[in-house]
């Protein structure tokens, strides 16, 4: 499942759970009248939280009026000379405030409290509010505390501490070292005006009006403008999330390597999406860089062109068949083997026990041969219902198209949800039992998530065996700016699980015949780098072919803000030691009015 719909489920209990969410981290406390930097302390927690403060004095830096969290945020123009210390804070005032406005002097009374955004299942880091506050506007129109950049020179190279093993790797309790880590500085500017100027973006505009940009243009920047996602140590401090105080109307629609020039300035926040971001009150103004969608190369006449493609729950009720389409044939130049991943059963999102999917890949080859493409074929097994993940009453699954001028399919029947399909010798060459069949449907690796389904082709007499996957998300990964460093990647036991069966059937294969051209492709939902892909590479059965590209170039997704891969392409050893090309094709990941969030990865090779 695209992290997008975990986000809209959240979204759906976000306004219930506000004003539930705010915890207490410490013991509570006392104190008479303080100041902001007292409140916010030197560490992520507050020194007095659960207990009251009065008559707090800041300038009001930016009012909140819509959403769940409802607000304003208030500085003190007169800093301390800590720069550990914040000297902004959140008033949580739970509807929308009333009687206040940017620039008000005003005197804020009320309860300190930590809010952990998403809850503290989440893993996330909490932000510091007065909470029940009653508040007096001792004066208007003052000028602002003028806004701390944020820039390349002042974010530290290194992204976090370690956690603290006591505190089962929290690092909560450990001293801001603003000048040492880009989270303890951005920890250190909790609820103040900060300023990013011109700065590249490197996550398009979504849906909820947010951006991505970064303050250091050179980190790990690719030819596209994106900001590469290499390795787990490489976070990209630069990166910041940019929203808006505004009416999301006036957000602007932008893809990245666009540019928000000026200033872009506003309270410092920390969400459950994205943690720190910017809430802008005055948002630069956008110059595009005239990104334009790629197209690969057609395959030669004795090249075999496979492709990896997921259409984002596709189902007939969707409006985005032609597009997919156009990418089919257009983008991809319209390949020989399409393995899909996120078709969804007749009826979509109904839940009424319906499992077929014949209809939305009928109407997805009509609309490919409408769009000037070939009268493409297709294989598939059917899920049980509710049995492979994702959205719930959809049956997501992986299906093949194939076009039959091109390549024959070898149909070998008996395939349904729960029986394997196995690998036999014919004529000396490796087999499968059922084709198209999934492989070990009942194991536990793949609980309640897509399993994978396999196809045996034939291309210029040369078998090919296809293994379409789709792993388990990472729903219920902590975020990189997680309170827990490192973060912890509790999906990936499912995943590395999903991978040891997919390879060991890989290697059941190469077993049988060892120069047999294998293919086993999809959305892995881990990167190139990762322990899923270690495994399913094994000994040697596989390889990520995207590791063929120069690392600028290995992404085919982008999530806040880093570009990073998540769609692979493996091949056995026969088909890495001849003639490939793999290509990465940028259609969907890096604008703001994409058809999917993933980009789709096209192999070619001679078998």
């Amino acid at each position: 499942m695209p992290r997008k719909s975990a986000r809209l489920a959240a979204l759906a209990v976000a306004a219930a759970c506000s004003a539930a969410s705010a915890v207490v981290l410490t013991s509570p406390a006392h104190a008479d009248t303080v100041r902001i930097h007292d409140i916010q302390g030197d560490t992520r927690t507050s020194p007095l939280a659960g207990g009251q403060v009065t008559d707090v004095t800041g300038i009001v830096t930016g009012v909140r009026t819509y959403g769940s969290s409802r607000g304003f945020w208030i500085q003190d123009p007169a800093p301390d000379a800590d720069p550990a210390t914040s000297e902004g804070v959140f008033v949580f005032t739970s509807s929308t405030p009333k009687g206040v406005a940017v620039g008000d002097a005003v005197t804020v009374s009320g309860t300190v409290s930590e809010y952990v955004p998403g809850g503290t299942s989440s893993g996330n880091q909490s932000l510091t509010q007065i909470t029940r506050p009653a508040f007096t506007v001792t004066s208007s129109g003052n000028p602002l505390p003028a806004p701390t950049a944020v820039t390349a020179r002042s974010v530290p190279a290194a992204y976090a501490p370690a956690g603290d093993p006591a505190a089962n790797g929290s690092i909560n309790a450990l001293p801001l070292r603003p000048a040492k880590y880009a989270l303890d500085l951005y920890e250190s500017l909790e609820g103040m005006n900060v300023q990013v100027s011109d700065t590249r973006v490197v996550g398009a505009t979504d849906p909820y009006t947010e951006l991505w940009v970064t303050v250091k243009p050179d980190e790990h920047r690719n030819h596209r403008g994106g900001t590469v996602y290499g390795s787990y140590d490489a976070q990209n401090t630069g990166r910041l999330q940019i929203q808006s105080l505004g009416k999301a109307s006036d957000f602007p629609d932008a893809n990245v390597g666009d540019t928000l020039t000026g200033r872009t300035t506003g309270p410092l926040d920390y969400n459950q999406f994205g943690g720190y971001t910017l809430v802008a009150n005055e948002l630069g103004a956008l110059a595009s860089a005239d990104l334009r969608r790629e197209t690969t190369r057609a395959q030669r006449s004795a090249e075999l062109a496979i492709a990896t493609y997921n259409v984002e729950n596709l189902d007939p009720s969707d409006d985005t068949f032609a597009a997919h389409a156009a990418a089919i044939v257009n983008n991809l130049r319209s390949p020989d083997i399409v393995s899909l991943e996120e078709i969804q059963d007749n009826n979509g999102a109904t839940d009424d026990g319906t499992v077929a999917a014949d209809r939305t890949m009928t109407a997805l080859i009509d609309a490919v041969e409408a769009a000037g493409g070939p009268r493409y074929d297709w294989r598939s097994v059917d899920p049980a219902d509710k049995q492979d993940g994702g959205e719930p009453g959809g049956n997501i699954r992986q299906a093949f198209l194939f076009n039959p001028a091109r390549v024959s399919f070898t149909d070998r029947p008996g395939g349904d949800a729960t029986t394997a399909t196995d690998v036999t010798k014919i004529r000396g060459k490796a087999a499968l039992t059922l084709s198209p069949g999934r492989v070990d449907p009942t194991s536990a690796a793949f609980d309640n998530s897509r399993k994978p389904l396999a196809g045996e082709f034939a291309f210029r007499g040369r078998t090919v065996i296809v293994i379409a996957n789709h792993f388990a998300s990472k729903g219920g990964d902590q975020g990189l700016t997680a309170q827990y460093q490192p973060p912890s990647r509790s999906s990936e036991t499912q995943r590395h699980l999903q991978a040891e069966a997919v390879h060991d059937f890989t290697a059941k294969i190469l077993k049988t015949q060892k120069n047999a051209d294998v293919v086993a492709l999809g959305d892995i939902n881990d990167f190139e780098f990762s322990e899923t892909a270690e495994l399913l590479e094994g000994w040697g059965a596989l390889w990520s072919a995207i590791k063929s590209l120069p690392r600028s170039e290995r992404y085919s997704y982008v999530y806040q803000g880093n570009s990073q891969v998540l769609d692979q392409i493996l091949i056995s050893p026969s088909i890495r030691r001849g003639a490939f090309t793999y290509d990465s094709v940028h259609i969907n990941a890096e604008f703001h009015d994409q058809i999917s969030d993933h980009d789709p990865q096209v192999l070619r090779f001679r078998p």
